[in-house]
């Protein structure tokens, strides 16, 4: 049994350990506002200038919609795994690796035996883990992070568009954490390009007929690339939101914990208190007996 100091020790430890954690949910939970706000006022925006961007897909043909919408055969594909910088978020961050590499097992299986499957990390624990795949790995935004906004983001949106433009790349998809609520982050893979069709568009195509101002040319050329930005941006901060929420449940759980584990260590130094002062009065009991006898 341990001795009464090595317990002492371990409760202020753990003590320790429970004031930080307790800090750590208090600057998460602080954080998740702010960036939960900032996911709920993007969505609405991004959600309408998807459906724009799935109109405008249905509604011209390839040779209107550009170079962003061209369905290429499948030979080279770049994954965008979206993580955080700092660790202390829970599976947060294994999952989105998980789920790379499960996305590049099932659907790219011929395109990475033949090294045609690269990435493009952004976040530091998604960086250190594929930036040791040398041949598949072309680059890291960590970042992204330090100050995230718009302007420092679109930078990567164009480099992304350029890659498929200039056909580098035929297939562009993103992986991250959608931000349900604080509690629940869902697993996402969503393709940034090539434009992705609506079947419900599609079958539809025939009867909507579309006024273009300007033009479509100009359309295309303008309103398709920004909304592809927006898009970028909403799936950074998507990852953003849901990362804070997954370090507040961390954070709380592990407080929990601590506290549960206090509880645990003061009844153990009771007990161990107890049978040391029941050992003592033996001890003195003894003796005076001794001492009787003698």
């Amino acid at each position: 049994m341990p001795s009464l100091k090595d317990v002492r020790t371990r409760i202020d430890s753990v003590n320790s350990t429970k004031q930080i954690t307790s800090a750590m949910k208090m600057v998460a939970a602080s954080k998740l506002r702010k960036s939960q706000n900032a996911i709920n006022n993007m969505r609405p925006y991004a959600a309408k200038l998807n459906e724009i961007l799935q109109n405008l897909n249905g509604s011209l043909d390839q040779e209107s919609i550009g170079d962003y919408g061209q369905e290429r055969e499948l030979k080279r594909v770049l994954l965008v795994p979206i993580t955080s910088n700092r660790g202390l978020c829970g599976a947060f961050n294994s999952n989105v690796i998980k789920a790379t590499q499960r996305l590049i097992s099932k659907e790219f299986s011929d395109q990475n035996a033949l090294g045609n499957v690269h990435m493009m990390t952004v976040g530091k624990m998604a960086t250190e883990h594929f930036s040791k795949k040398r041949d598949a790995y072309i680059g890291q935004h960590d970042e992204l992070f330090n100050e995230l906004n718009f302007e420092h983001v679109f930078p990567i949106a164009e480099e992304l568009m350029r890659r498929f433009a200039s056909k580098e790349y035929d297939r562009i998809i993103l992986i991250f954490n959608h931000f349900k609520n604080a509690a629940t982050q869902v697993i996402t893979s969503e393709q940034l390009l090539p434009i992705s069709s609506d079947k419900e568009i599609e079958e539809s195509k025939a009867q909507i007929d579309y006024l273009f101002e300007p033009g479509r040319l100009e359309i295309v050329e303008e309103l398709i690339p920004t909304i592809l930005k927006i898009q970028f941006y909403k799936a950074i901060l998507d990852s953003f939101a849901a990362e804070h929420g997954a370090r507040m449940l961390a954070m709380s759980q592990a407080t929990d914990n601590a506290t549960e584990l206090i509880k645990d260590l003061k009844l153990q130094y009771n007990k161990a208190r107890q049978a040391a002062i029941t050992g003592e009065i033996l001890e003195i009991v003894g003796g005076a007996e001794a001492l009787k006898n003698g």
